[in-house]
């Protein structure tokens, strides 16, 4: 895009164009972005998944305005999934954490199911390899600070090692001790660290 107000970023099939808005010409200027997308994919023959598509606007300032894509007016959205990470209006992430949360206890209801062996170690190994990844993807971006939310994470581990053969009567933490490993907050926190550190050593780019 031309016009240095109109941004875009492209990972894979994924694109997202973003403006700041102050005024109606700034609109505008968002829509020749779009008409621009719309006339490169057409040049390229590449066919834009007009239901995939919607926008999100972030702040307090909002009012009514439609944008078209291939003349096709844009869904509005209070929430949007970006690179499997929900965000909604008000960059908060309270949405993602619970859906996360909602399908990391599915996963492990499932694997406390369809397992016939009772092993405590085989059934943690199963744990970390299936759900924690639900817990942990992109943390650095949405890791939370609120207790509430800290907590709500940290139940899915919880209720899990507490089912585990022979790990009923003990603390969580004892729990953690016998299985060797760690709380998923201490492990949000580590990953948080080495973002740092890669940051300042120069080993990404943001």
């Amino acid at each position: 895009v031309d016009n240095l107000k109109c941004n875009a970023y492209l990972y894979a099939d994924d694109m997202k164009i973003y403006v700041v808005v102050g005024d109606i010409q700034d609109r505008l200027v968002l829509q020749s972005g779009l008409n621009r997308l719309v006339e490169w994919a057409d040049l390229w023959q590449l066919k834009i998944s007009i239901s995939k598509c919607a926008y999100l606007h972030i702040g307090v300032l909002r009012s009514k305005h439609d944008y078209y894509v291939d003349g096709n007016v844009l869904e509005s959205k209070d929430e949007i999934l970006d690179l499997g990470v929900m965000i909604d209006s008000n960059l908060k992430f309270n949405c993602h954490v619970n859906n996360i949360v909602r399908k990391a206890h599915q996963r492990a209801s499932l694997i406390l199911r369809c397992f016939i062996c009772r092993d405590a170690d085989l059934l943690c190994r199963a744990f970390v390899t299936y759900v924690r990844p639900l817990l942990e993807y992109s943390s650095q971006v949405w890791s939370p600070c609120y207790l509430t939310e800290i907590k709500k994470i940290e139940s899915v581990q919880r209720r899990f090692t507490k089912r585990l053969k022979g790990l009923h009567e003990l603390s969580y933490n004892e729990r953690l001790t016998k299985l060797g490993i760690e709380s998923l907050e201490l492990r949000r926190l580590k990953l948080d660290l080495c973002f740092v550190y890669k940051l300042l050593c120069g080993l990404i780019a943001v």
